[in-house]
């Protein structure tokens, strides 16, 4: 079948859906210099981008105060985070040793912090997949929950993240995240 056969069937069924089909939406040889142009990316990208670790730091003393934590209940740093940063994109902003090995996509549990009980209840309730990595979490405790999945709220103000002692990364055991 030529080309333009399977051009002009897509097209027809383009047509059927009530969609406008794209001239580079089609594999041919003699478009296929053109995969790398801006009209063909807007086409080929069909979910919108999912920004993790934007975190802006707010000025000094307006912040919501976040308190984190070492195993042994030393306190590691207090910093002042934006409502909505996630636990883990705070730690990495500034520089607490949270892993978080998946990027925040829920397929770990390297970000697995120890919440106060205080403040555990203010937080909404995890997912069945959060709960699915938490099982494999090293240290589990009532309280725990992943980092990536916990959104800072004005409630939360003075809360405390314990890290705990060990970490299980699925992926390559004692690899240390880099921040982009």
């Amino acid at each position: 079948m030529s080309s333009f056969r399977i051009l002009r069937s897509m097209r027809k069924s383009a047509f059927a859906r009530d969609r406008p089909v794209h001239p580079l939406d089609h594999w041919t040889r003699s478009n296929s210099q053109n995969l790398c142009t801006p009209s063909l990316r807007r086409w080929l990208h069909g979910s919108q981008i999912q920004r993790h670790g934007n975190v802006t730091r707010p000025a000094p003393g307006t912040g919501i105060k976040l308190h984190f934590k070492d195993s042994k209940g030393n306190l590691l740093k207090t910093i002042e985070a934006n409502e909505d940063d996630d636990i883990l994109s705070l730690a990495h902003e500034h520089d607490i040793d949270l892993e978080g090995a998946c990027e925040g996509s829920v397929a770990c549990s390297t970000c697995h912090v120890v919440l106060s009980p205080e403040h555990y209840d203010l937080v909404p309730e995890p997912s069945d997949d959060e709960n699915d990595m938490l099982d494999m979490a090293f240290g589990l405790t009532d309280t725990s929950r992943l980092g990536c999945q916990v959104q800072v709220t004005r409630e939360l103000d003075g809360m405390t993240a314990t890290l705990p002692s060990a970490t299980r990364n699925m992926f390559v055991d004692g690899k240390k995240p880099t921040h982009h």
